[in-house]
């Protein structure tokens, strides 16, 4: 991961001991972004998620899914 993903990473999941016992949330709040996740499996919108987590900013989700989508592939290129 580089410097650039860990700083814009930063400003949209947190990692705190002391919230959600060290879970990945979303930056200010106590939502796991496993909860995105697990809504997206399932076959479920971003639209649906939004509806029942209408404080976090649609941009902050769409962040976290570009971010989520770059870290990965950049490390499967580092694996190959």
């Amino acid at each position: 991961m580089t410097v650039e993903q860990k700083t814009s990473l930063a400003a949209v999941v947190t990692i705190d001991q002391e919230t959600m016992h060290g879970i990945p949330c979303f930056a200010g709040t106590r939502i796991p972004v496993q909860t995105l996740i697990d809504f997206l499996e399932t076959g479920e919108s971003i639209d649906d998620f939004l509806a029942v987590y209408p404080y976090i900013p649609r941009q902050q989700i769409l962040a976290f899914l570009e971010l989520s989508r770059d870290i990965t592939i950049d490390q499967l290129t580092c694996a190959s």
